[in-house]
């Protein structure tokens, strides 16, 4: 006769072990890729803000004063207050400081991210320094 081929059951188990230890650390990197995508909703809100905070500071003799949400000048016009919408609950710049809030669902916890024009660097570029409880938070999500 011939012997029955198959997995043993220590076979087996050794498998399922391998496969949870997969799972467990698979799952928590899904939930944060899935939380770092949604707030990048939250980061690409601020893009037009950006632009229209440079154009303000570029025509303000390289000051950000007075490049706030709703605000207008020759050539520029800086976007108001944005409400909520979608992972977003607003956006708002003042004094070329552009806040940005997330709302407090699908994982994520009312993070924000500021960005703040740095002028004195470089007086012919505009740099950004980020800031804000999306670098803080455990672990960062921007």
């Amino acid at each position: 006769m011939k012997k029955q081929g198959g997995f043993t059951l220590i076979e087996l188990m050794i498998v399922v072990a391998i496969i949870g230890i997969l799972a467990a650390i698979a799952v928590p990197q899904y939930q944060q890729f899935q939380r770092k995508a949604r707030f990048t909703e939250v980061i690409s809100a601020t893009g037009a803000f950006k632009s229209a905070v440079e154009l303000c500071i570029q025509n303000n003799n390289n000051s950000p004063t007075g490049c706030s949400s709703g605000k207008t000048g020759d050539g520029w016009s800086v976007p108001a207050k944005t409400s909520a919408s979608g992972h977003v609950t607003s956006v708002e710049a003042v004094d070329g400081v552009i806040t940005a809030v997330a709302t407090s669902t699908d994982g994520l916890a009312g993070e924000s991210v500021i960005y703040t024009p740095d002028t004195t660097t470089d007086t012919t570029k505009i740099f950004w320094k980020k800031s804000g409880s999306c670098t803080t938070a455990t672990p960062a999500i921007c």
